[in-house]
């Protein structure tokens, strides 16, 4: 098996592969696949002020055409926004810099810049024949639910004709064709309080899997907030620990896992269940719910 790893969006990112006995240009193919990475970090990241994203934020009231690598992740953030009337909400980012979710994980600087907080997805218009994104009032974007994913799945198509891989972004991951013993490869889920172990292992063959989890990035200027933040009720929610989605891509397994923890335990199986995607959620008592036919063993 080979396994690579590099630095991009904050996260370490390792690829394993199990070429197969017809693989070619294996190292261009991983290395394309880092590639997407860091086109992706280029277009939409929160923490560097000449990303695409944040030369856009700069600008209101003004239809500003960007590329693919910033519009699609920003499409299906809309899209959820609107499926969920607002719970899911990529205009968030001024409420979490707020909070002090705003160092680059770089250069160690915090990001100050002026930002609206009465602000919701219903404030931006994109435009899908143009391609297009215009600000209606000032506002800070954050694509961390869904721009991670969005480059797993670039990542993905760069060595989906290897026999065996695995795309892993801090935890959240794609999971492709078998092991090096021709198995589903197994995933395990973090034990939210005992951090050296996991309380379930998944079993997966092409699907992402992607967790949510309250316990990894409180926030340094309040007690009790962390980094998933409600938009409406603008609060930290604690009925889960964790929430992992299990999905055919990584993008929508991203953004559903964090739309799913802002809601209450009926409300999100039935948002999982009516994606026909697959969840294990922990709650806050350490209880393992889960959505669908999920392949684990606790």
């Amino acid at each position: 098996m080979i396994r690579k790893t590099k630095l991009f969006m904050d996260t370490a990112i390792e690829v394993k592969v199990v070429p197969g006995p017809n693989a070619v240009n294996i190292e261009r193919k991983i290395e394309r696949a880092f590639d997407a990475f860091r086109k992706v970090e280029e277009a939409c990241s929160r923490f560097h002020p000449n990303s695409e994203l944040m030369l856009a934020c700069a600008q209101i009231n003004q239809s500003i055409s960007v590329s693919p690598f910033l519009f699609e992740p920003l499409r299906f953030a809309w899209e959820l926004a609107s499926l969920t009337n607002g719970v899911f909400d990529p205009t968030v980012g001024g409420l979490m810099e707020k909070y002090g979710f705003n160092m680059h994980y770089l250069t160690r600087n915090r990001i100050e810049r002026p930002y609206d907080l009465d602000v919701t997805y219903r404030d931006v218009t994109l435009n899908d024949a143009d391609r297009t994104l215009c600000l209606n009032k000032p506002m800070i974007i954050d694509l961390g639910a869904v721009a991670k994913g969005f480059a797993i799945d670039i990542a993905v198509n760069e060595l989906k004709e290897m026999e065996g891989f695995i795309i892993n972004a801090g935890g959240d991951l794609y999971a492709g064709g078998k092991d090096e013993q021709g198995a589903p490869w197994k995933i395990g889920i973090q034990h939210p309080v005992e951090k050296d172990q996991m309380i379930a292992v998944l079993s997966v063959t092409d699907e992402a899997v992607c967790t949510s989890g309250s316990y990894e990035r409180p926030s340094e200027t309040s007690a009790d907030v962390h980094h998933l933040i409600h938009p409406i009720t603008r609060q930290s929610p604690n009925e889960w620990f964790s929430c992992t989605v299990i999905a055919p891509y990584a993008m929508m397994a991203d953004a559903f896992s964090t739309a799913s923890f802002f809601l209450s335990t009926e409300s999100a199986k039935d948002f999982i269940s009516q994606e026909d995607l697959k969840a294990i959620f922990i709650s806050s008592n350490l209880e393992l719910v889960t959505v669908g036919e999920c392949n684990f063993r606790e």
